[in-house]
């Protein structure tokens, strides 16, 4: 073999090393023994179904140069744990956050679904990075009819003997959970007087947009909600959004993770972004512009109703003029995996003893045990 072969070669081996080490980063685990205990892996398999479902009885809107349809089309997929022994499992529905796609959820995914939970998701039809004339934020107030349409497909499939998915699902535990302007669906879905679906159980916003959700609007129930922010987020700022929550829903918790950033949530970062010191900073300009519409079209991402209980209240995103270090984004998500899945156990458990262990473990020792985070 000649020299430049030799080097070639080398080169071509340290490229390989270098690209697994970016494409699977060592992920920490909590030290706290109850929290190390909870975050075992789930022992059950993970089987994933493709889904591509019409809503014909509503249409998408028009959209900078799309013309719109007749109907909105929701493709995405449905995991369910791979054995069926323990069925029925609860079903989670999540929603996405703006720019991003059906994949988001995938690190939640591997680590809820072994331990019993199915998780349905879908590409909303203007939100997604994809959507036809651009991501439209505005969309969000279609995208709670979209939560129900797939929480009725799924479940049609679920009552179908001739379904490979008959008898998985259990009606009546369904949460609903989302990122961001997913996480706003989130709450529409769960407490819009008009838009709710009355079949959810619990529901969990993860850096949700809420300063102009007021008090009246967490009225029409008093399901179990959990909110999950970081007080760095620069695109949905902690103080206006997430802090004001538990003197918003009587049954709320919010789950603070000091120095989190909203990008840190996005399974991606913790691939990609892990070197970053505040990895908003470099996604902020992409977000103002995707939500810098000009078309005429375009709709408004709220309108105000004090009968609803919304309001204008609330600061723009993006405003923040330095970023300091930011938690990292793998500490982030080990957090918030065992946050969401001792909140889910706590609501949708099928023993009531569970829940309870599950309540105390949230409210009196995630925190203690992971001191970057509180429960309020």
């Amino acid at each position: 073999m000649n020299r430049f072969a030799k080097i070639l070669l080398g080169l071509i081996a340290v490229l390989i090393i270098a690209g697994v080490y970016v494409l699977n980063p060592r992920l920490p685990s909590p030290t706290g023994e109850q929290s190390a205990r909870l975050y075992q892996p789930g022992t059950l398999g993970v089987s994933r179904h493709s889904i591509a479902l019409t809503d014909h009885s509503r249409p998408t809107n028009a959209n900078g140069d799309f013309e719109g349809l007749p109907f909105r089309e929701l493709n995405g997929f449905l995991w369910v744990p791979e054995q069926s022994e323990q069925k029925p499992y609860p079903l989670i529905v999540y929603s996405h956050g703006f720019m991003s796609s059906v994949r988001e959820p995938e690190y939640l995914v591997d680590f809820l679904v072994p331990k019993g939970y199915a998780i349905v998701a879908v590409d909303y039809p203007l939100s997604h990075g994809g959507a036809p004339g651009g991501a439209n934020a505005g969309d969000v107030i279609n995208q709670p009819g979209d939560v129900s349409f797939v929480i009725d497909a799924v479940l049609a499939r679920n009552a179908d003997e001739q379904d490979n998915l008959y008898g998985l699902l259990d009606p009546s535990r369904i949460a609903v959970v989302g990122l961001s302007l997913g996480g706003l669906t989130t709450q529409f879905a769960a407490y819009h007087r008009d838009l709710r679906d009355p079949r959810l159980a619990a529901a969990a916003s993860i850096a949700g947009p809420s300063a102009f959700l007021e008090r009246r609007f967490f009225q029409t129930t008093d399901m179990p909600f959990m909110m999950i922010a970081g007080t760095a987020d620069a695109m949905v700022p902690y103080e206006d959004n997430a802090a004001p929550i538990p003197d918003k829903v009587d049954n709320g918790l919010l789950v603070t993770l000091h120095n989190g950033s909203h990008v840190g949530f996005a399974g991606v970062s913790s691939t990609y972004m892990r070197w970053f010191r505040h990895p908003d900073r470099w996604v902020c300009p992409l977000l103002l512009r995707g939500l810098d519409r000009e078309d005429d079209e375009a709709e408004p991402i709220l309108v105000p109703d004090s009968d609803l209980g919304i309001s204008t209240a609330g600061e723009l995103p993006c405003t923040m003029e330095t970023f300091e270090r930011a938690m990292r984004p793998a500490d982030q998500q080990m957090l918030t995996r065992l946050a969401l899945y001792a909140f889910l156990e706590q609501a949708l458990a099928d023993d009531p003893d569970r829940q309870r262990q599950m309540a105390r473990y949230l409210t009196e020792v995630f925190a203690m045990e992971n001191p970057p985070a509180t429960v309020r």
